[in-house]
């Protein structure tokens, strides 16, 4: 039972979805605050508005999709550089010293249904009178 357990948590995608929300959670007030403090301000002075929010045109509000379009972003740069490029250092440390070469693909199992229709093809061109 907690054998089974084990292999379910230790599923790559179960562990990058864990990663992914804790992080975006954490990072999320931060990036928040950082667009909300300093970014949105800059960018309004820019465009002569209070703030990124302020800025519209004819009723749209576009300055509020500009503002969750930055923070989208810190954010996921935030993952990538805190998380997942790490991550992806300590894989091809532990790749090196196993010996697993990522360059060398292995050759995947054949279905055995495309091994069947090859025999039958290559068998009916070999029948054939134009072969």
């Amino acid at each position: 039972m907690l054998t089974g357990f084990k292999n379910f948590i230790m599923k790559g995608n179960v562990v990058d979805l864990a990663v992914a929300v804790v992080m975006g959670a954490a990072f999320g007030a931060v990036v928040t605050s950082i667009v909300e403090g300093l970014l949105t301000p800059l960018i309004g002075r820019l465009f002569s508005a209070k703030g990124i929010e302020d800025m519209q045109w004819e009723g749209f509000m576009y300055g509020s999709v500009i503002s969750s379009i930055i923070s989208f972003l810190l954010i996921a740069a935030a993952i990538y550089f805190v998380v997942i490029l790490p991550m992806n250092h300590m894989i091809e440390r532990r790749n090196r010293r196993l010996g697993i070469d990522k360059d060398v693909k292995e050759e995947a199992a054949e279905d055995p249904q495309i091994a069947l229709l090859t025999e039958i093809r290559d068998s009916l061109q070999s029948r054939s009178p134009n072969s």
